[in-house]
């Protein structure tokens, strides 16, 4: 069960206090660039993306918030670093929440000087750490960026908020290593009830990164702790949205798009190839958002039916036909292929019903 945290509020978009786990991403693009950015803003819109996160390095980037943010409808974070200054214009151009790291934005007096704004502004603040960025003297007191280390930095920046008495807080602490992440981020759950934003960062690309970043936010969610996640990988932002909302999908904290059920195939299944065709079918022909459909593609007679029979539609195969089951009950049977274009056909009207 989720401990709940206090509610932070990023534009429309609720985190903690038991709201639903929202997917960020960031854009790669020069935020200076206007048509460049917006337009993978709405293609992370498109795919999902709950939260967008935006690089605000130099004072074009933060002039250019303004006309990224009317052109959009998803919450946009500014990503500063090292100058405090883009971070209070970007507030005063209607960004809807900062994230900075004040191990590099200099003396307490200029974090104050950004609470300042972000209190009037009604912005909320996330405290970001990394493990390559850590005050020199946490690092020779751990002998390194250890997750005591990461926890340590994180709280006592959050604290220099609290006594601005600035409460609007999300914090995250990245490192690369999986196991660290999962360390630092359970020390922080217990040390304190602000949202928390989990990820692996610096993950890299292709299927490793993937697999490192569900292990990672995977394990915290079913801890119940995190309030938003970003999968960080390496390319088209586009594919973490996916990542994300697929983490939450397997885990059951999201039910939406067609989700496949298909038996991996043994020496029982009688026509491997005509079951493997209609799994990999099944999942590209269908979306992973909008309506919730659970569908089996099974490809024998033994656990097949009852499979079939847990989904709201499944196939059974045997050597020459298969059986169909809606919402428990076998619908119809016949020969292949005609039985599996009816299957499909069964399938596009369930979610044309459950759209209407």
């Amino acid at each position: 069960m989720k401990q709940k945290t206090r509610a932070v509020c990023c534009g429309n978009v609720k985190m903690g206090a038991g709201a639903p786990i929202s997917v960020q991403s960031m854009t790669n693009t020069y935020t200076g660039d206007v048509e460049k950015t917006v337009a993978q803003v709405k293609a992370l819109e498109k795919a999902g993306c709950d939260i967008v996160r935006l690089a605000v390095n130099d004072a074009p980037a933060a002039a250019a918030v303004r006309a990224v943010k009317d052109a959009v409808t998803v919450p946009l974070v500014a990503d500063i670093h090292f100058d405090h200054r883009l971070a209070i214009a970007s507030m005063e151009n209607g960004i809807d929440k900062i994230r900075f790291n004040p191990g590099n934005i200099g003396s307490e007096a200029k974090v104050k000087e950004l609470v300042s704004c972000a209190k009037a502004h009604h912005v909320p603040i996330r405290i970001g750490v990394n493990a390559g960025s850590l005050d020199k003297n946490l690092l020779a007191r751990y002998g390194g960026p250890t997750p005591e280390a990461l926890a340590e930095s994180a709280l006592s920046h959050v604290r220099i908020l609290e006594h601005a008495g600035f409460y609007d807080i999300v914090i995250s602490a990245k490192i690369s290593s999986v196991q660290e992440t999962v360390e630092t981020y359970r020390i922080l759950h217990n040390a304190c009830d602000y949202p928390l934003h989990v990820g692996v960062t610096e993950a890299g690309g292709g299927e490793m990164a993937r697999i490192k970043s569900a292990i990672g936010i995977g394990a915290l969610l079913l801890d119940g702790i995190g309030d938003t996640l970003r999968v960080s990988l390496t390319g088209d932002p586009v594919q973490e949205v996916e990542a994300g909302r697929m983490i939450l999908r397997v885990l059951g904290l999201r039910r939406e798009g067609v989700e496949v059920i298909s038996c991996p195939t043994c020496g029982r299944c009688k026509n491997i190839e005509a079951h493997g065709a209609l799994a990999e079918r099944v999942a590209k022909e269908f979306k992973q958002t909008g309506p919730y459909l659970k569908a089996a593609v099974m490809g024998c007679a033994v656990n097949g039916p009852g499979e079939a029979r847990e989904a709201d539609i499944g196939i059974a195969f045997g050597r020459t036909n298969a059986v169909v089951f809606k919402r428990g009950e076998q619908a119809f049977s016949g020969d292949l292929p005609e039985i599996t274009e009816r299957f499909l056909e069964e399938m596009r009207i369930m979610l044309q019903e459950k759209e209407k």
